[in-house]
């Protein structure tokens, strides 16, 4: 869906205009996504993160008759691809989501609230969810209703969401259709059928596409509605005020990281395959022969790889080219590639020479700047959608009896998993005694998990030290 794509109700009006009904609005939305550069590249995204790059497409080439260029079969083809993406796109998730996430409100019984929901399981959703924007440019996440009552989410696969905007900046949503396929036994046959799910504000409506069109989904259980609420014997078809799908994006351009790198991922899988190629053929370098008895170079080569040895007459002779390779040029090449791919991908490249030094705080965070930057737009834009995601806890919690907290102010803080030089900070934090609070020294030490719990600690030491001083001054005065 373009950018300059009008709201869903003007869709349908010129839908309407021209004679088109939703459906075929719908399967013409499919028929555009399904052409669209952007998801091809969330496929190649999630393609380049579990290490199937294109390299291992490569087919080495020589010249046959004619000049047209055919397989070269009886070379070596190694084939080396390289998880840069997928450790760049780990390293992003660890360093901004593998702490739990903090939630700051001044109302503490909502406080309490918000963090039975987002719990530990939430922490596995969210990494989840940043893995998925990082390889496609943006995650979804669908809010529903478990069959026991329970508010819940589900990442569904981007490639299969078409979102219709309400915005040109894309933050509201009008509606959104989901097409994805599943396995289905029609007798003792398995085939593959595609399903159509298009979702608004007045409900869901769900079709089965086949070869001669859309047509209703019958095996469907739901009555058309976003959730049902059962009181006693009664079933009430309800939805949401708002589509039930909130978009975390990797940045505002919605792009993945690989388009960023691919390139360079590319070029430094091939130059690294034929580096492994040329090491291989050196032992069948160029041969001069002269007078060989036989016709067949194929022969040639057969008896040199099976008996070691080959066939001349009178004066013939077998001697080699020797196939230098520039070590250098290549070592130089794919140093320049890999420092390209780190810089490009924002990210910290862990081999570099820097890291052995033991360096400084400041050294460190000059080394973390780039993935740094990236994780401060990845994490504004999260913090947008997580307060999107509020609206719906909120609505919950008010349905649900719980309250109304739909005014309260609320801070997600997305806690780094920074990289520090221990005894800088340790240095730091005790010449800080008297100069800041000892609640926040104690929190910044890089021992300490839980400030609070540490603070109960102290306190406890400082008592039990008080205790025995006023013991011992007891003894020594009876004595």
């Amino acid at each position: 869906m373009t950018p300059e794509m009008q709201n869903i109700a003007a869709i349908l009006r010129a839908g309407a205009a021209s004679a088109m009904t939703i459906e075929e609005i719908i399967h013409q939305e499919i028929s555009d996504w399904q052409k669209d550069p952007l998801r091809k590249l969330m496929l190649i995204g999630q393609q380049y993160y579990g290490l199937d790059n294109d390299v291992l497409k490569y087919k080495r080439k020589t010249i046959g008759e004619g000049g047209a260029l055919i397989e070269a079969v009886n070379l070596a083809n190694n084939k080396l691809p390289h998880g840069f993406v997928r450790k760049l796109v780990d390293q992003k998730v660890g360093y901004l989501l593998s702490k739990p996430l903090s939630i700051q409100t001044e109302n503490t019984a909502y406080e309490d609230l918000l963090k039975e929901f987002f719990n530990k399981s939430f922490l596995r959703l969210l990494q989840s969810v940043g893995r998925e924007a990082i390889n496609k440019g943006k995650a979804w996440v669908h809010i529903y209703y478990s069959p026991a009552g329970v508010l819940s989410l589900k990442r569904i696969p981007a490639e299969e969401c078409i979102p219709l905007w309400r915005d040109a900046a894309h933050t509201e949503l009008d509606a959104l259709i989901r097409v994805y396929e599943v396995e289905v036994y029609e007798g003792k046959t398995k085939k593959v059928i595609k399903k159509i799910e298009f979702w608004d504000t007045t409900g869901v409506k769900r079709y089965v596409l086949d070869g001669v069109g859309m047509t209703p989904d019958f095996d469907s259980v739901d009555n058309g509605t976003h959730f049902t609420l059962v009181e006693g014997d009664e079933e009430i078809p309800l939805n949401w005020a708002r589509v039930p799908f909130v978009c975390f994006k990797y940045h505002e351009d919605e792009l993945p990281l690989v388009k960023f790198i691919q390139a360079l991922v590319d070029d430094y899988d091939r130059k690294k395959s034929d580096n492994s190629n040329n090491l291989d053929d050196l032992p069948n370098s160029v041969y001069v022969i002269k007078n060989y008895d036989g016709q067949d170079l194929g022969e040639f080569r057969r008896n040199l790889s099976v008996f070691r040895a080959v066939k001349v007459m009178d004066d013939g002779a077998v001697d080699t080219l020797s196939l230098d390779i520039n070590t250098e040029a290549y070592k130089t090449h794919q140093d320049m590639n890999r420092k390209d791919i780190y810089e490009f991908g924002r990210g910290v490249d862990t081999q570099s020479d820097k890291f052995g030094n033991s360096p400084s705080g400041i050294a460190l965070k000059f080394l973390y700047q780039d993935l740094d930057l990236d994780a401060n737009d990845i994490e504004t834009e999260f913090q947008a959608s997580l307060e999107q995601l509020r609206w719906f806890i909120d609505t919950h919690l008010a349905n649900s009896g719980q309250g109304d907290f739909s005014e309260e102010s609320v801070d997600f803080i997305l806690n780094r998993d920074i990289l520090i030089n221990e005894m800088d900070t340790i240095t730091n934090a005790k010449n800080s005694v008297g100069v800041i609070s000892e609640e926040t020294i104690v929190a910044n030490h890089p021992w300490v998990t839980n400030a609070q719990d540490e603070m109960k600690r102290l306190e406890a030491d400082r008592k039990k030290t008080m205790d025995d001083l006023a013991y011992e001054a007891k003894i020594t005065g009876e004595s």
